[in-house]
Parts: C-alpha cells; structure tokens; sequence
C-alpha cells in the first residue's frame, strides 16, 4: 500500500492576513520607512488585533480547503485541524478564573465551530485535561448541532497525574469522553502525552489500559488509535518500532525545532521524527505549528525577514505553510481563540501554496538564526502546569516576558537610549497582563509543575530568574 499522504489542490488563496502580533503600529512602520508607510497603515487597517470582533479586508476562501487522504481508512482530512485547547471564555477579572469553573463562551465556540465547518475543516481534537477539564464538553455541544459525517472528532486517554493512573480511573475518563463528545465512536483516540519508558508501563501497561483500547478498537468503539509524544528521541523510536502498529502519531513540528534540540527539549528533534513515522508509513499529525504562539508573534527583527519576503502574510501562515508542506503530514492542529485566527489559517489552506525552496531557507536561515538567538522561554500555552497551588499564573507572565523581548521592550541595559520606555513597558503590561498576585515572585519553587511540562521548562528556575529582573527594574 502507499501510505504517502495526498494532496487535493484548490485555487490559490486571495491573500493572508497580514501579522497582528510581533510588533505595535508605530515600530513596524518605523521599520518599513517612511516610503512604505502608507501601505503598512492600510495593512493594518485590516488587521485584527486578537478580538473576535476584529475587521478583515480579504475576503475568506470557502470550498478550496486542502485535505490530505488518511491511507489507513481513506477518510479525507481537512490540513487544517481545529484544537479545542484555547477556546474563548467569557469576560472576567484578572485573576479570578478558578480551576473548577466552566468559563468557556459556548455561544462564541458554537460560532467558530460553525464557521470551520462551513469552509471545509472537519478535524476536531480535544482532550480531557484541556480548558481546566471542560473541552471535551464545549466540543461536544458545538459538534453535535451538525451531521456526525461532517467531523472527525479527536480526543485522548489523558491519566497523566497518578489519581487518574489506575485501570478504574483511566476508563473512568474514557466513558466520559463519549459522554462528554455526545459521540457512540471515537475517529481518532489518542494515548496522550507519552514520555518515557517508565511513564508508558505505568499508564497503559501494568493496569491494562493499552490492551483495553486495542479491544475497544476491535469493538469499534475506537476507529484509529494513535499516541501524541513528549518525551526523549529514543523513546520515540522504541515506541515506533515494529512491537507496536499504530494508525497515527502526533509530534510537535515547526522551523524552530527542525533539526534542532532547543534547551531541555529532548523531544522535538522534529525532523528526524518525521523522518522515522514517514519510514514505517505512519500518517503524522502536527502540534504546535506556532508554539503556542509564539511564532504568531516572533521577534521584530524575524518579522522584518518575513515581512521582505511577503508584505501581506501573517507571520503564523509562514509557519502553517512550514508545517502543511511536508507531503506525509495528515493534519495540522491550530488552537485558534478568535475569529481572525481562524480566518487567516482558512486563507493559508485554502488552498495550501507549499514553501518554495527559497521561503524554505530563509525560515531555516535567517529566520531561525534570530529566533534562536533571541531565545524565548519556550512555553506553548499548553496549561498543562496549572493550576499552580500557589496562584502564579505560569502561562501568562512567559508570555508577557516573550512578548516584551519579541517587541523590543526587553530593558536589559541601562545605557540604552530606549531603557526607560522599556522599562515601563515592561512594568505596566506585566501588572496589566498578570494580577500582582500572580506574578513570578510568588513561586515558592516547589516543582509540582515541573512533571507535567510537556516542553521540559524548568519552570521555578525560570520564575526566580523573571522575579529578580523584575524587581531589578522596580529600584
């Protein structure tokens, strides 16, 4: 059988968003100059800026979506899948979002849901754990107001804390997925967040639950069963060898971590793990195309490269394009808030334009040369830290951190000319973003988070090393 993933080619797309994130207004035409300011004012006039009421000019490709033919079963997939992990919530407070309340806005998910179907996505993915144990049920209320033939819904055993490890607890949360999903099969079942030897016999052998959902494949209650890694690069290989036959996998890919190891980051050497799940014909699932992100708003000067090489597209379509590029790729899960989210990665797989060999190497070039040099905390917003049992509020103060460095208000000398207005950039948005008591200084290092982060950050390390360059900047 041939197990390369197809292509099924559309029109080209109209234009892409143009970046929202990465840079304010005033830098980007500063950047540009004086002769290109009236072009970036009229991009950014159709920009949003992160709402779900924001403006587009572009009009939205609809019947032009690429899908990719699943070898295993022949269902056709959308490359664009929809992440149910950061869906939108109702407005609040800073700091009053509590662990066991629902704050999903059903309503603004029901309208997204809506909206991706109606331009071809038809790939949904949750998990138990995702938006504070909540997402499964929200996917479920939005995904069944349409016919059970327009989706293919993802979800995952996710046991990954010792309560949830045993063989009662584990079915426990794979009976509620059904419930929650309003669903009598499952598309596509995930073994989540896979990291070692010693976590994998402890979840899914020595209680049974890997034998329970091979039996539950035969039954048909499960039709594909695959696994998502986080783990080391030999683990992976051990876990696609031929003593295990899966129907897919999902592996974290994007230009940043193509055949690089970042930091602590065993486990996303992403090009040598395409290149053994495309060897053993296993259809791949993407993760993280962004970082959480983080790629949506990378550093200035990446911008201005991206910026030369396509005035008109978002920086998050240079990595959507990175990723849906790879012929072996069955779909590529975006975690989109907003509707202008949404919109843009339609416009970029609407259909896909595959990099050419020169876009190609500027992102693995010169691209990546800034990014890694401008390292960034490498945290995806994956929430999978939280709650902390002390209040911080991981997620947010990395991503203010990452922000401020990305748009140039990292004040980290004092005889630079911009270390005031850095400084108080710095300051202000941190109190904005995150509530004073939530911020770094109050981890106490306990390193309850730490097991559970699928990037391996060591986060009270890096909470102490935020709270003292903040407190630096406050003398």
């Amino acid at each position: 059988m041939d197990h390369t993933l197809n292509n099924m080619p559309g029109d080209a797309c109209d234009g892409a968003q143009w970046p929202c994130g990465g840079m304010n207004r005033r830098g980007f035409i500063k950047m540009l100059g004086a002769g290109a300011a009236g072009a970036a004012a009229a991009a950014l006039g159709g920009c949003g800026q992160g709402g779900a009421g924001s403006p587009r000019t572009r009009e939205v490709p609809m019947g032009k979506m690429t899908y990719r033919t699943d070898p295993m079963n022949g269902n056709k997939l959308s490359l664009l899948g929809y992440g149910m992990m950061r869906l939108p919530r109702v407005a609040r407070m800073r700091g009053e979002s509590l662990p066991d309340v629902n704050d999903i806005d059903q309503e603004a998910v029901n309208e997204l849901v809506d909206y991706a179907i109606a331009h071809g996505v038809n790939v949904f993915d949750t998990a138990p754990v995702y938006c504070k144990g909540f997402s499964e049920k929200s996917t479920g209320e939005a995904l069944s107001r349409h016919p059970r033939d327009k989706y293919f819904v993802a979800t995952k055993m996710s046991n990954m804390r010792p309560p949830a490890r045993s063989r009662e607890a584990s079915i426990q949360i794979y009976n509620k997925s059904f419930e929650d999903l309003q669903v009598d099969y499952i598309d596509y079942y995930f073994i989540h967040n896979v990291g070692s030897p010693a976590n994998f016999k402890e979840r899914f052998l020595d209680n049974g639950i890997l034998e329970f959902l091979m039996k539950e494949k035969e039954a048909g209650r499960i039709r594909n069963l695959g696994w998502s890694f986080h783990g080391d690069g030999e683990f992976f290989e051990y876990l696609m060898s031929d003593k295990y036959k899966w129907d897919f996998v999902m592996i974290q890919l994007n230009y940043l971590d193509w055949g690089n190891v970042v930091g602590q980051r065993t486990n996303v050497n992403a090009q040598r793990q395409y290149e053994i799940a495309t060897k053993s014909n296993t259809p791949i699932w993407i993760m993280e195309p962004v970082l959480g992100g983080g790629l949506a708003m990378p550093h200035y000067k990446a911008l201005e490269r991206m910026t030369q090489a396509d005035p008109e597209a978002s920086a998050a379509s240079w990595g959507f394009r990175f990723a849906g590029s790879f012929p072996n790729v069955a779909t590529v899960l975006s975690g989109m808030t907003f509707m202008d989210h949404l919109q843009d990665n339609i416009c970029t797989y609407s259909p896909l334009v595959p990099l050419t060999d020169s876009e190609r190497e500027m992102l693995l070039g010169d691209v990546m040369e800034v990014m890694l040099e401008h390292r960034n905390i490498v945290c995806t917003r994956c929430q999978y830290c939280m709650p902390c049992p002390y209040g911080v509020d991981i997620p947010e103060v990395f991503t203010h951190y990452n922000r401020s460095m990305n748009e140039g208000n990292y004040p980290d000398n004092r005889k630079n000319l911009d270390f005031r207005r850095a400084r108080r950039a710095f300051l202000v948005g941190m109190d904005r973003n995150v509530s004073p008591m939530r911020q770094a200084n109050r981890c106490i290092s306990c390193g309850l988070c730490v097991a559970t982060c699928p990037q391996r950050i060591n986060i009270p390390e890096q909470m102490v090393r935020i709270d003292k360059f903040v407190e630096s900047l406050r003398v």
